[in-house]
């Protein structure tokens, strides 16, 4: 598991590695361990979620990591303990519906030597991880996530909004619903 300092020392190994073997990668990540990267939450977490590779200026979705950086990871893991899957590419499909608009000019920048981090902002974290708390259910580290994170009510408001573009259906709304009361919010408050 990684928690703030190990994720910190793997991330500082990595851009040395990478500067080592002559290789800069730039990429997009989400989810509970860039929470961590920003401050925001600090529950350990098994991974770095890389949603996209940035390639002039153009987020590119990926299958995998590209071999390189995969090798360099996965030596990374190994010499730290802490497993070889724990830089990837899980969440790639959000850009197949899109990321909430403006998420590219809300990141945050991290330099890790030839390692370069852009963090999905506060905002766009709650609209992904209220997806996936619908996504996953009312258990799920997600919606245990958005309690800690504490959104205000138009910030659930926008990122329902956003969590209907990516699905629209009479079921997803119904559990997007269950998920905003689970989070202290009542039907006559929500508008999306």
């Amino acid at each position: 598991m990684l928690d703030p300092g190990s994720l910190e020392a793997a991330l500082d190994a990595l851009g040395r590695v990478l500067a080592a073997r002559g290789l800069a990668y730039e990429l997009v990540t989400v989810g509970g361990s860039s929470l961590m990267l920003l401050g925001l939450l600090r529950r350990p977490t098994r991974d770095l979620d890389v949603v996209a590779m940035v390639e002039s200026g153009q987020y590119v979705k990926l299958r995998e990591l590209p071999q390189p950086l995969l090798e360099a990871a996965r030596d990374v893991g190994d010499a730290l303990g802490i497993g070889p899957r724990w830089l990837n590419v899980g969440p790639s499909d959000l850009l197949d519906f899109g990321l909430p608009e403006g998420f590219a000019e809300r990141t945050a920048v991290r330099r890790y030597g030839s390692l370069t981090l852009r963090l999905a902002s506060r905002q766009d974290q709650l609209a992904l991880k209220l997806y996936a708390a619908v996504d996953q259910g009312p258990q799920s580290k997600h919606l245990q996530d958005l309690r800690a994170l504490e959104p205000k009510h138009e910030e659930l408001v926008a990122a329902a909004r956003w969590a209907v573009t990516h699905d629209p259906s009479a079921p997803f709304r119904s559990e997007l619903t269950a998920a905003l009361a689970a989070l202290g919010m009542g039907d006559a408050d929500v508008h999306f």
